[in-house]
């Protein structure tokens, strides 16, 4: 199963530019990594064009986003990795505050068509 998350970025390349170097492979923390797999989250890919992302996520029977949600608010190291990376993001317009990832709606699937 898939989904897909938009979320923005402060407008400032330098910024941009860190929160990138953020997410180049090895850079996660090793617990923050395991976590999302620990989810049965089977790959996630962030893409990014001027200060807008999206997050497309790919994952297993077993995800359940209250549990993630759960197990991230218990571990400090995922709750200071979200910290570090609020300092970089911020909510699309429509956002409730403190809500981060938006979850996108799909209206389109190729193979769907016949």
């Amino acid at each position: 199963m898939r989904h897909c998350f938009a979320l923005d970025l402060q407008d400032d390349a330098d910024a941009i530019a860190r929160y990138e170097a953020w997410h180049r492979p090895g850079a996660p923390p090793e617990t923050v990594t395991r976590s999302i797999r620990n989810a049965d989250i089977r790959e996630l890919e962030i893409w990014r064009v001027h200060d807008r992302m999206f997050m497309i996520m790919e994952v297993g029977p077993a995800f359940s986003p209250q549990a993630k949600a759960a197990a991230d608010m218990a571990s400090e190291d995922v709750q200071a990795w979200e910290t570090l990376m609020w300092s970089f993001q911020k909510p699309l317009p429509q956002a409730a505050p403190g809500e981060k990832w938006l979850a996108m709606e799909k209206i389109y699937a190729l193979s769907e068509q016949p």
